[in-house]
Parts: C-alpha cells; structure tokens; sequence
C-alpha cells in the first residue's frame, strides 16, 4: 500500500505515528493512541480501526473483545505525516474506563 511520502518516511525507520480517533457524528475526540505501518493497512483492509499496543509490542483491534467497535469513517494525516485523525463511528465507549471519551478530565487553571 502506498502512503504519502511524510508518513512512508516513519514507517521506513519503524516510527510509530499518533492516531486520534474523533466520532466523526459529533467531532468528540475520543481518544489517542499509536500506528505503525501493518496497523494503517489493517485499518483500511477492514474499515475496523486496528492500533499497534507499545505495551504488548502487538496488534489490537479496537473492539475485539469489548464489542466496542471503531468502524473507519475517513482518515487524514498532518502537515509533518507524524500524526492521523480517524473520523470514526465508535460503538459504545471509547475508554476502558467506561467514559465515552479518554479526554474526560480536566486541569483547572
């Protein structure tokens, strides 16, 4: 599969890139997490969002044993190729923590 030139240069030296998934019904930034270059083709193979887990150095899907499911609506990348946005359709909660976004505590000033 082909990718713009900025995030092929990533995958060449085995970076991971920044995926923020976003309900793309809403525009609610659900939550962060990384991709590398298998993850990507995953991703748009199956239209169910696949991320890489640095923690268990493997594939996930979004969902697979939650039914918590991210169906790719569209994807696009930054100027710099370093981070992608996932608009998504996410089916039921997008954080572990049973919240619907990872992104549900603040810092007051």
């Amino acid at each position: 599969m082909n990718f713009p030139s900025e995030i092929q240069e990533r995958f060449l030296k085995d970076e991971l890139v920044a995926a923020i998934a976003q309900e793309s019904s809403t525009g609610q930034v659900l939550m962060l997490a990384w991709m590398n270059r298998e993850a990507l083709e995953k991703t748009i193979q199956t239209n169910q969002v696949t991320y890489w887990s640095r923690s268990r150095n493997s594939l996930w899907v979004k969902g697979e044993t939650s039914g918590k499911t991210q169906e790719l609506i569209s994807i696009s990348y930054d100027c710099d190729g370093d981070a992608i946005l996932l608009k998504v359709h996410q089916q039921g909660a997008a954080c572990h923590t049973g919240e619907r976004s990872c992104f549900h505590r603040q810092i007051n000033s």
